[in-house]
């Protein structure tokens, strides 16, 4: 069984390979992107076991993201092929300086189409950590039913709960997803918000603020991730900020909260204090940065050794 579980939908991504709007771009590359795969692929690359349980269409684009994903060393064994509904697509449109806008084409998809039955028991039960976003219960209302009972197998089982908020007003309403995902904070171990996801969830706007209150919640890890200053780390007993490590230049910043998210579970697999997770985290997170694509920049520990300093690239 792997260590960690994580749920949700993947999409095949048509990546802009010159910037500006999509009217004009003629060049595209196949590549794959979603939350909680993102997530998975880099906890594997870290040197854990990993599984992702989801839908995809029984299509070439799904046999496509299936192959990618467990050739990244995630276990798929408990993805289900849909005959009847297709595999979501999504483009994303470049700009200069790293910024980044995407299109949707997921309504009535297969992941959207997953329900509790589609969940094993003693798959999540075996595992460490159930890692979870705010992505998945906006799909349909049978994702939020499967989010609800992945999380009651995990807390049935003393299985650690993480959660990465991830808001994505395209798929619903900021109420709707205020309630929803609070209700999540309640239920998680570890939350892992952006600063500004933090704000629209409690309504308050510096971190140590947000944190106390995600932490009356329910939650007992709190870090919220503040881009290339840092993230701020608190507990009911201990509160810092960790600082970040900027990079000269930002080529493609989406997929770096979910290397974030990697790299914290990471650190705490591998045994370490809650602030040496979040500086592998900050870490991952920085170098996730700076490679086209959601994943393709997730780097492996001696990867990040060598963006940290700590190792030399022998070049042969």
């Amino acid at each position: 069984m792997p260590e960690v579980v994580t749920l949700g939908e993947t999409m095949v991504l048509l990546n802009a390979l010159n910037t500006g709007p999509l009217k004009y771009v003629t060049h595209f590359v196949r590549q794959i992107g979603g939350a909680e795969s993102n997530f998975a692929i880099g906890v594997s690359r870290l040197g854990h076991s990993v599984g992702w349980i989801s839908r995809v269409g029984k299509d070439e684009f799904g046999k496509y993201i299936i192959s990618f994903i467990r050739g990244e060393g995630v276990d798929t064994s408990q993805v289900k092929e849909d005959s009847d509904a297709p595999t979501g697509v999504f483009f994303k449109e470049r700009q200069e300086g790293g910024e980044s806008k995407v299109y949707y084409y997921r309504k009535g998809s297969a992941a959207s189409r997953m329900v509790p039955a589609d969940l094993n028991p003693d798959y999540i039960a075996g595992a460490k950590f159930l890692h979870i976003t705010g992505i998945t219960p906006a799909l349909s209302e049978s994702c939020y039913e499967t989010i609800l009972e992945a999380i009651r197998l995990a807390k049935s089982r003393g299985v650690t709960i993480s959660l990465d908020p991830n808001i994505r007003l395209k798929l619903w309403s900021a109420e709707r997803a205020k309630e929803v995902i609070m209700g999540l904070v309640s239920q998680a171990d570890i939350v892992l918000p952006g600063l500004e996801e933090g704000r629209l969830l409690v309504g308050a706007e510096e971190p140590e603020e947000i944190a106390a209150r995600m932490l009356k919640t329910g939650a007992k890890i709190v870090v919220i991730k503040c881009g290339a200053k840092g993230a701020y780390l608190a507990t009911e007993n201990y509160a810092e900020f960790v600082p970040g490590y900027p990079v000269a230049r930002v080529v493609d910043p989406i997929g770096a909260g979910d290397g974030f998210a990697a790299g914290f579970i990471s650190g705490l697999l591998k045994g370490w204090s809650v602030t040496e997770a979040v500086k592998l985290a900050n870490a991952v997170g920085a170098r996730a940065t700076q490679v086209i694509g959601d994943v393709e920049g997730l780097p492996t520990m001696e990867e990040v050794e060598i963006f940290l300093g700590q190792r030399r690239e022998i070049e042969r």
